[in-house]
């Protein structure tokens, strides 16, 4: 006697979960082929919205990053002074990267913190369905360090 058993498809992984409404762009849909990444569906916030869990969003964006510069985690883990393993994990959103280590990262990839946290920025306003971001102008003459 034999029978067919159709094979399942395998589920998708929370990340890749897309949310009515999440994919607001086109450049995030041309940037991670339509898939909604660093949501948590299995985690409700105050007024039934996916939880954003911020360590997979970064973790994602140092990702692409380091991919299109055509560079191994080896490359870049070496020149961060970080652990393979740990950059691993930060890159799938599993470890949560201090601002030093991020910074660090940031400098072996030869990219701005600023600008890794700006991505970073527009996606999680894309994930809440923020339409509109307005940008401020500011002159680099008025931008004053902290001391």
């Amino acid at each position: 006697m034999s029978s067919s058993v159709a094979a399942a498809a395998p589920a998708p992984r929370r990340a890749e979960i897309a949310r009515p409404g999440a994919l607001a762009t086109p450049a995030h849909s041309a940037r991670y082929g339509g898939a909604t990444v660093g949501v948590d569906r299995d985690r409700v916030a105050r007024g039934g919205a996916p939880v954003i869990v911020l360590r997979r969003v970064i973790g994602d964006e140092l990702r692409r990053r380091r991919q299109d510069q055509g560079r191994t985690l080896r490359e870049v883990s070496s020149a961060a002074r970080v652990s393979l393993g740990y950059l691993s994990e930060v890159e799938r959103g599993q470890k949560e990267a201090s601002s030093e280590l991020l910074a660090s990262i940031c400098t072996a990839l030869h990219v701005p913190l600023a600008m890794v946290l700006r991505s970073v920025s527009d996606e999680v306003a894309v994930l809440e369905g923020v339409t509109h971001v307005t940008d401020l102008p500011v002159a680099s003459s008025s931008v004053v360090a902290a001391a």
